[in-house]
């Protein structure tokens, strides 16, 4: 099918088709979430998929695990919300209006869970195509699933690594609190591989496999692309790991930052964050419980931090400085063999910012190999993280107000005060919010939130270790 397009890169690397608007809806075919297969013998799961005369295979392997917790209804209903979850990757090329899930089966509370993850997880997609779908799609099921069962998952976290400075704080602080854990990741490589070899603790990996055809034509131009909720998929694919290999509890290590989103798009906001955000994590938590019975859990450890607090936490130890990296350039289907850090997407701007009030500036430049503050031409990226023009980036970036007053503080630092951004932008910020502001707000960075769904068990531990 031929659509007219105009293909752009995203920020993440991916190629986005924005299509014209006015396309038939009569003309949209249904998609089709098909039953999923697990084979126990190999630990490989199959997620099928049709989008009219197309069909895709997408093909997940899991780390060996118990024959009886694969045989168990628990495992069941979760694969079946694995595939409706990794569908959102094949559903994109045409986006239809009608999502056909009746080969599933999931109670009302899960078909809720899905549209969710459809409407407001492809937040960014619909509006950077400009497409509107927001309360406008139809979802059918099949009938529910039997009562859910109750595995034995013993006690222990599985630790989802991302080869950034959010999972090793975790880490930190888990090791800190004598917890029992496992680092889990979906195809982990470059900084992922070398973070958990340097944390010295075990590596569970699934593999995940996509489609090539549906690789092949999301960069042809002629169908739409762009981004998913990663964050939602690879916390579906972590829970069937999970009771795999008996683990109670999915830690995530998303802060509270990333609940804001980067504009308002068809009637509500558009988070490039929504699968980290804290409304989605206590949406996926019910989900995971309901499932089981209550046995799994999941829930973000560093929910009560903001980007900038997180920053002064790893600050604290060097163990990581020369193997971690948050740069996207890293995570793409195929990863540059370049630096760490490229030094020029927003993500990289944002965490050599929020890192300056706490490392020296030897240090920080060690990592990133250069001083992203003192290079004039920056000006205008740093002005769009800080909100004085245009919108958020779509990135994983901290709060507009915590971009400013992260470079309001370091603005009368020696170490960075005559940098060329902080300079140029200093005057800026004070004119837009007024000193008074950008001080308390900062305060506010520094100051831990109550609003989390961490069991007080675990925070109780965790808490004196980020005193």
């Amino acid at each position: 099918m031929a659509i007219n397009a105009l293909a752009t890169t995203s920020p993440c690397g991916y190629t986005c088709a924005s299509i014209e608007s006015g396309v038939p809806r009569v003309s949209e075919p249904s998609f089709q979430i098909l039953s999923p297969a697990f084979d126990a013998a190999s630990a490989t799961a199959r997620f099928s998929y049709a989008l009219g005369a197309l069909r895709f295979t997408e093909v997940v392997r899991f780390p060996a695990g118990r024959d009886e917790a694969a045989a168990s209804p628990a495992f069941g209903h979760l694969l079946d919300l694995t595939a409706a979850v990794l569908g959102v990757s094949y559903y994109k090329l045409l986006a239809p209006f009608h999502i056909d899930a009746t080969a599933l089966a999931l109670t009302t509370a899960d078909r809720d869970f899905v549209l969710d993850v459809y409407e407001n997880g492809l937040g960014e997609f619909f509006a950077r195509n400009d497409l509107r779908r927001f309360g406008r799609l139809t979802l059918e099921t099949g009938a529910a699933p039997a009562r859910p069962s109750v595995p034995d998952l013993g006690d222990r976290a599985l630790v989802l690594i991302g080869g950034g400075k959010d999972s090793l704080v975790s880490v930190e602080l888990l090791e800190a609190a004598g917890t029992d854990m496992t680092l889990f990741a979906v195809n982990p490589k470059g900084p992922i591989a070398a973070s958990a070899a340097r944390a010295g603790l075990p590596l569970l990996a699934a593999e995940r496999v996509l489609d090539p055809e549906m690789l092949r034509l999301s960069r042809t131009g002629d169908y739409y692309n762009g981004h998913v909720p990663s964050t939602a998929i690879n916390s579906m694919i972590a829970s069937l790991a999970a009771l795999l290999t008996g683990h109670s509890r999915i830690v995530l290590s998303n802060e509270r930052s990333a609940s804001e989103g980067n504009l308002v798009f068809d009637g509500r906001e558009a988070n490039h964050q929504y699968s980290k955000s804290l409304g989605f994590e206590r949406r996926m938590a019910a989900t995971l419980s309901g499932a089981t019975g209550g046995a799994l859990g999941y829930f973000s450890l560093l929910r009560p931090y903001s980007e900038a607090r997180i920053a002064q936490l790893f600050a604290r130890q060097t163990r990581f400085d020369d193997v971690f990296s948050s740069c996207n350039r890293n995570f793409t289907q195929i990863p540059h063999q370049g630096p760490l850090w490229c030094g020029a997407c927003p993500k990289c701007h944002f965490v050599f910012l929020i890192f300056a009030p706490h490392m020296t500036r030897e240090r920080l430049v060690g990592i990133f190999g250069s001083n992203l503050l003192d290079v004039p031409g920056k000006g205008p990226a740093y002005r769009e993280l800080a909100g004085l023009v245009g919108h958020k980036p779509w990135e994983c970036v901290g709060e507009i107000l915590e971009a400013a007053a992260c470079l309001w503080r370091v603005a009368d630092d020696p170490e960075w005060r005559d940098a060329a951004v902080v300079k140029a932008l200093k005057p800026e910020l004070e004119a837009f919010y007024g000193a008074s502001r950008l001080t308390s707000a900062y305060a506010d960075l520094m100051t831990d939130s109550a609003d989390h769904p961490i069991p007080d068990d675990l925070q109780s531990a965790v808490t004196p270790h980020a005193a």
